[in-house]
C-alpha cells in the first residue's frame, strides 16, 4: 500500500514537473511573438543550429569548428548585447496577470466603454486633436500607471476629450483605460523601433506601436496632422480606420474568450432546455 501511494506522489510530481515546463515555455514563447527584436533574435539563433546540424551531417569541417566557437560563446555575448530585450521579456512575464483581465465587463459595460471611445476618437478626429488611449487586456499596465497621473474616473467621451484638449496640462502622453475606468493620464510608453514604421510615423504612433508590441493592450490614436485614426494591437499597427472600423475591432477585441459559451447558451430555447 505504502509503496502504490509512494509512486503516486512520484507520478503526480513529474506531472507537475512537465506542465511547469510547458506554463513557461509557454509564457516566454507569447512574450517572444510580441517582441519584434527578440523574434529576429530567436530566428537569428535557430538558423546557427540548423546549420550546425547540417555541417554535422555533411561533415562540414570548418564551418563546424567555427560553429562550436558561436555557440560555446554566443550565450555570453547575446545576453551583453540584447541586454534591454531579454529584460522586458522578463518585465512582461512579471506583468501578466495569470487570472486574466483587469474586470471582464458585461454586453451592456463593453457596448458603452465602445461607443464613448469611438465617440471621443470622432469628434477628436474631426478637430485634428491628437490623443492616444491604451486599453488594458491581460498584461497589467501598473507600471506605466505608477509613473501617470491618477484619474480613476468613469469612462466618458467627454472626459476624453477635455483630457487631449491642447490648453489641458494632462494632454501630453496617454490614457490608461482598464476595464470601465480611466485609470490614468501623462502616461509615457516606449517607442516602437520597428524598421516598417520608425522612418514614417510620429512619437505618438511609435509609442502606441510599442507598447503594442510588448503587451497584448490594445493601442488607438488620433493623428493631430491628419486626424486619421489608427489601431495598434499585437505589435501590428493598423493605419486610416473609420469610426465604424474602429467599433467593430474593439467589440471584437474586448469580448471575453468565455462568452461565446453563454451566447450559445442563452440562446436555447425553453423547450431545447427541457429536452
Amino acid at each position: 500500500m505504502t509503496f502504490e501511494f509512494d509512486k503516486i506522489i512520484e507520478l503526480s510530481k513529474n506531472i507537475i514537473d512537465v506542465l511547469l515546463v510547458w506554463l513557461v515555455l509557454y509564457y516566454v514563447l507569447k512574450s517572444l511573438s510580441k517582441n519584434v527584436k527578440m523574434v529576429l533574435l530567436f530566428k537569428g539563433i535557430l538558423f546557427i543550429f540548423i546549420l550546425k546540424i547540417l555541417s554535422d551531417i555533411f561533415d562540414l569541417v570548418t564551418i563546424g569548428f567555427l560553429l562550436d566557437y558561436v555557440i560555446e560563446w554566443g550565450i555570453l555575448a547575446l545576453i551583453v548585447i540584447f541586454q534591454p530585450e531579454i529584460r522586458n521579456v522578463l518585465e512582461q512575464l512579471g506583468r501578466s496577470q495569470l487570472l486574466g483581465r483587469h474586470k471582464v465587463l458585461t454586453v451592456d459595460e463593453r457596448e458603452r466603454v465602445v461607443y464613448e471611445i469611438v465617440s471621443a476618437m470622432d469628434s477628436l478626429r474631426k478637430t485634428r486633436t491628437g490623443a492616444l488611449i491604451i486599453i488594458e487586456r491581460d498584461n497589467s499596465l501598473n507600471d506605466y500607471i505608477q509613473k501617470a497621473k491618477k484619474i480613476y474616473a468613469d469612462i466618458s467621451s467627454d472626459l476624453l476629450m477635455s483630457i487631449f484638449f491642447p490648453n489641458n496640462p494632462l494632454h501630453d502622453g496617454g490614457v490608461i483605460i482598464q476595464g470601465d475606468k480611466i485609470t490614468c493620464a501623462r502616461a509615457v510608453f516606449p517607442t516602437s523601433e520597428n524598421t516598417r514604421y520608425i522612418k514614417r510615423l510620429g512619437t505618438r504612433h511609435r509609442a502606441a506601436l510599442g507598447i503594442a508590441e510588448i503587451t497584448d493592450c490594445i493601442a488607438l490614436i488620433v493623428s493631430e496632422e491628419t486626424g486619421r485614426l489608427s489601431m495598434a494591437i499585437n505589435g501590428e499597427l493598423q493605419y486610416n480606420l473609420t469610426p465604424d472600423e474602429i467599433k467593430v475591432m474593439l467589440l471584437e477585441e474586448l469580448n471575453p474568450k468565455r462568452s461565446i459559451l453563454i451566447e450559445e447558451d442563452e440562446e436555447e430555447t425553453p423547450d431545447e432546455k427541457e429536452k
